[in-house]
């Protein structure tokens, strides 16, 4: 599990699925900022006027993508509106982006994520490496990657 924060670490932009609002049984899909990482808590930001923050409040079931190379992270849970006043204060004041769209820390909207299943998938390798993790049991399995390694551990 290591191995796949470490990479949402270091590739902290995102894409961030949600289900559409207004009745929309669609997808949606942006990219979004990893603004913190908490161990196996991801922090993000976004303005209360925009479409995500609607949909998150309808249906706060979200799924992230971190994707570099031949690596890819997914990340499953539900997004908290209870942030802490002093970690949306380090997230304005630690990215360049945030103070030159808004004129202080409380004009955003702030969540965090609380994985609960994650998978690492490493394509490099032969066989390629799939890691599911299921953080509210604590079970790690691996996956199906391709019928020519089905029967491959």
């Amino acid at each position: 599990m290591k191995r796949a924060l470490d990479f949402l670490r270091e590739h902290n932009e995102v894409a961030l699925a949600t289900v559409g609002g207004g009745g929309t049984p669609l997808p949606r899909l942006r990219i979004f900022q990893i603004m913190r990482q908490e161990d196996t808590t991801l922090y993000f930001a976004t303005s209360a006027q925009k479409a995500v923050y609607s949909e998150l409040q309808q249906n706060p079931n979200i799924e992230i993508l971190a994707y570099a190379g031949r690596i890819s992270v997914r990340c499953v849970g539900k997004v908290h509106f209870d942030v802490e006043e002093d970690v949306k204060k380090w997230i304005y004041d630690n990215n360049p982006v945030l103070p030159r769209l808004y004129s202080s820390y409380d004009k955003l909207v702030y969540f965090s994520l609380p994985i609960s299943e994650m998978d690492y998938y490493d394509l490099a390798p032969t066989p390629p490496l799939f890691l599911h993790f299921d953080l509210k049991t604590g079970q790690t399995a691996t996956g199906f990657v391709g019928e020519r390694f089905s029967g491959h551990k």
